[in-house]
């Protein structure tokens, strides 16, 4: 398989990282659709990463379809979000403030790299930036809740989840996209988690530096 997209990008990394946890072998190549959009567009027309080529040629674009479709290529026992039932419904609600959370970082980033001074909108940047701060403080309760410890899941499950997974890359990205926001002042349990993350292989080995 062949990943596109640099790591710096947290949806590129946590396709990444899910890779690398399900002991899926693939190589990647670290290009942006802004630098190089003809590296992506001859698989992706929507020019965006990460996009995913797999060893029979199929194609996956966009992070919540690639990740869903690589559970569903994997055993049950590997796979990183439940099948059914509650503990589904609540790994897919912790992923999905995690990817929101995201979201917001990468766009209040956007506005000042890609407006012109002029017409960069600082309203705009400190409502992203909000609820890029509401999206990591939620987290932090929920690492809280679950007790996470030195060896517990955010997801409640008895192993890593994809909850884990974009929990850890939110908090990673926004403390390195947006310093200011002083997140690991305001979320030491969310801090601590992410980093008992990231010393794992399977993030350090997908470093976004």
């Amino acid at each position: 398989m062949k990943l596109i997209g640099l790591y710096r990008s947290p949806y590129v990394r946590r396709v990444a990282v899910s890779l690398n946890i399900l002991g899926m072998e693939y190589d990647n190549e670290a290009v942006t659709p802004f630098e190089s959009p003809e590296a992506v567009s001859r698989y992706n027309p929507l020019i965006r990463i990460p996009t995913l080529i797999l060893d029979d040629g199929d194609v996956l674009v966009e992070s919540y379809a690639i990740l869903d479709a690589l559970d569903d290529m994997s055993p049950s026992e590997k796979r990183l979000v439940p099948s059914t039932g509650d503990p589904r419904k609540h790994v897919m609600q912790l992923s999905a403030i995690a990817t929101g959370t995201m979201d917001k970082a990468v766009w209040a980033v956007y506005e000042g790299r890609f407006h012109p001074k002029e017409k960069y909108h600082k309203p705009w940047v400190e409502h992203n930036d909000a609820q890029a701060d509401s999206g990591l403080a939620y987290l932090n309760e929920a690492v809280l809740k679950a007790d996470c410890g030195e060896n517990g899941w955010l997801g409640g499950t008895d192993r890593i989840s994809q909850a884990d997974i974009s929990a850890s890359i939110a908090y990673s990205f926004t403390a390195m996209a947006r310093p200011k926001l002083g997140v690991a002042d305001k979320y030491p349990a969310l801090d601590k988690f992410a980093g008992r993350m990231e010393a794992q292989k399977a993030f350090s080995s997908a470093s976004p530096q």
